[in-house]
């Protein structure tokens, strides 16, 4: 039996191949509903969880890392992001995130991001290092207000998204420009788009605003096969929102949500998830008078089901996500649900929950072993394993950092050769 530190366990940092190991004496925090298991093993085989508990005999050949009773988690969730369908954002021909199509149907919900992702984007590693394995591809910012569809994709250098697809709405003031500048118009827009895809409405109509893909891909979602993600922070859009969930049958998740805690309990009710931006505290515009770092504490009280997300450049600052739910535990919500927050509930709301955001018999091993409390921005990730494979962990950031950190050669240390 091979015994390794973890100062050790980097050795297959570039191996193509999952490495068999026993994590041995880690606070194992599995984000089911075993909850936190302290002095604990997990059995990592093939790419997998094999077993998990204490006092785990090591099988022949199996590599073992030594914990030390710190923490471990399953790799977390960077909120919904444009990883990977977008480099640099201030330069066009990087960012796939969004369509505009002039002189043509201004709705186009068939349009489909995940076709762009690049599991060779510099922003991968980047995420990756500390700590985050998954993410949430999201459509936003064209030329209307139902920006189109994303997907689940695992930072492991995978070229294809997992799990079903979700649909991108924004309402309210914020998608103003894309409606007819009257909130009242999306609603109109909303249920004239319903009747198209509800063949209500001749598909050759002159008026008609969407394609025969983009009747066929909305009314997927009407039918209750994928989950609409509504990026909305106004109560007074929340609850009419959830008025129309409810007649049309449809499936929906709310982004940004900052007034969402003054409809916590009809949210509980619908079974809506909330992915809050844990720091949204200020009134920021009249859609967020009601802004509070207490809205994750006061919906997960009620019931809601509570995950994170920033708003802003969430591409480039995935890392960030976990500094929200250590905010959101400082300001009320109970600490185990800061991290199912990054890991269970994201997980089963984008339908990925056999494969990511848990540590279990039979999950792939996505996990990481942390210094000290993940929530804690003190404290780094020290080893990121995706399917059981040791993730590098270096980044462009952190390569620059070793360069200039470098005693100064013949040359200067821009050169690294």
């Amino acid at each position: 039996m091979k015994r390794l530190l973890l100062s050790a366990a980097l050795f297959c940092a570039g191996d193509a191949f999952a490495q068999d190991m026993l994590i041995r004496n880690a606070t194992v925090h599995t984000a089911t509903a075993q909850g936190t298991l302290q002095g604990a093993d997990v059995l990592v085989q093939g790419g997998v969880v094999r077993a998990v508990g204490p006092g785990l005999a090591a099988p022949a050949g199996v590599s073992v890392v030594e914990a030390g009773g710190r923490p471990l988690t399953p790799a977390l969730f960077g909120g919904i992001t444009d990883i990977g369908i977008e480099e640099v954002s201030g330069e066009s021909s990087t960012v796939d995130s969004a369509v505009t199509l002039k002189d043509a149907q201004p709705v186009r919900p068939e349009f489909d991001v995940t076709l762009a992702y690049n599991p060779g984007s510099v922003l991968l590693p980047v995420a990756r290092v500390e700590g985050i394995g998954f993410t949430l591809l999201g459509a936003g910012g064209g030329g209307a207000f139902v920006d189109g569809q994303g997907g689940v994709v695992r930072l492991d250098g995978s070229a294809d998204p997992i799990g079903p697809r979700a649909l991108f709405v924004r309402l309210g003031s914020d998608a103003l420009g894309e409606s007819g500048k009257s909130r009242a118009a999306q609603w109109m827009l909303l249920d004239q788009l319903v009747a198209e895809a509800r063949g209500r409405v001749a598909a050759d109509s002159p008026h008609a605003l969407l394609t025969p893909a983009g009747r066929a891909a909305l009314a997927k979602y009407l039918s209750g096969q994928g989950r609409i993600v509504v990026s909305v922070n106004r109560a007074a859009d929340i609850r009419r929102l959830l008025r129309w969930a409810k007649r049309e049958g449809v499936r929906i998740a709310v982004s940004g949500g900052a007034e969402a805690w003054e409809l916590a309990p009809e949210l509980a009710q619908a079974q809506v998830p909330v992915f809050v931006d844990a720091l949204a505290d200020l009134p920021a515009d009249f859609d967020r008078i009601g802004a509070t770092l207490e809205n994750a504490a006061r919906l997960r009280a009620a019931g809601v089901e509570v995950g994170f997300s920033q708003t802003g450049d969430a591409s480039h600052n995935a890392r960030k996500v976990r500094q929200l739910a250590g905010n959101a535990v400082a300001n009320g919500l109970p600490w185990e649900d800061g991290l199912a927050g990054l890991t269970r509930v994201p997980a089963q709301a984008f339908g990925v929950a056999d494969q990511v955001g848990a540590i279990a018999v039979g999950r792939t091993a996505d996990l990481v072993l942390w210094s000290g409390d993940p929530l804690d921005v003190a404290n780094v990730a020290q080893q990121v394993w995706l399917g059981g494979r040791a993730m590098p962990m270096k980044s462009r950031q952190t390569e620059l950092r070793d360069r200039y950190l470098r005693p100064a050669g013949n040359l200067p240390r821009a050169y690294p050769h």
